[in-house]
């Protein structure tokens, strides 16, 4: 709703994924990694880095406390939304990512870079089976990014991470990562989470993300498939 900040969506958020069978808290490997349930920011705020290893970013509450979202950033028309979340039930994870636009159909720019990212998703799920090496996957899809979005692909300019994905599983950030040099061939029964993302100057992250299970004939998506941005409003409207 308008004039509802960020840490107030990601408290509504979380009362409705506990109640939805949500273990309360989601495992991450990296050292020092606190999190409420993931990334979520208001436009220009899903641009601000953090500690965290993701392309996406957060204000959070204070430099000191970059999670659970702003108190102070409140939602307005005209505003994306960017949703990182994981989902743990009984031990296991997903991870997904979802973008909004607010009261107000996605601005062109910010959709037309978001289908670039959805675009990637697909032909990196469809190079994930068996015996692939993640090196290669890696710069197989990456060699077919536009050059205009190479300086703000997978994180705001001097702030990138250079990997597509990375195995999901009793923790969100597991192995496999999907990223040069690693050069370990994939096998059937790995969970994979791809996650092409993109900075927008102006608008805030846009771009995707799924988790797959890897299968003797391929990747199988976990968690609905990629959708565009999408627009959202007001009860009422």
């Amino acid at each position: 709703q308008t004039g509802m900040s960020e840490a107030d969506l990601q408290a509504d958020l979380y009362r409705a994924m506990v109640r939805s069978g949500y273990q309360g808290v989601s495992r991450f490997a990296m050292f020092d990694t606190d999190v409420i349930l993931g990334q979520l920011g208001f436009s220009e705020n899903s641009l601000v880095s953090t500690s965290f290893d993701g392309p996406g970013g957060m204000r959070g509450q204070s430099a000191a406390v970059p999670m659970l979202g702003s108190r102070e950033r409140l939602l307005r028309q005209g505003d994306l939304v960017f949703v990182d979340t994981g989902y743990g039930i009984d031990g296991y994870h997903s991870d997904k990512t979802q973008v909004y636009a607010f009261d107000h159909e996605p601005p062109r720019e910010a959709a037309a870079i978001h289908d670039i990212c959805r675009d990637l998703l697909r032909q990196t799920a469809a190079l994930l089976k068996p015996g692939a090496v993640p090196d290669m996957i890696y710069q197989t899809v990456t060699r077919q990014l536009p050059p205009h979005l190479a300086g703000s692909f997978m994180g705001p300019a001097g702030e990138q991470v250079r990997f597509l994905g990375h195995g999901v599983g009793l923790q969100i950030d597991e192995w496999p990562i999907i990223a040069p040099r690693r050069h370990e061939p994939l096998e059937a029964g790995m969970v994979i989470a791809i996650e092409p993302k993109c900075a927008v100057p102006g608008y805030g992250m846009v771009g995707v993300e799924e988790t797959y299970l890897l299968t003797d004939d391929g990747a199988v998506c976990l968690t609905g498939g990629d959708q565009p941005i999408m627009p959202v409003f007001p009860a009422g409207r």
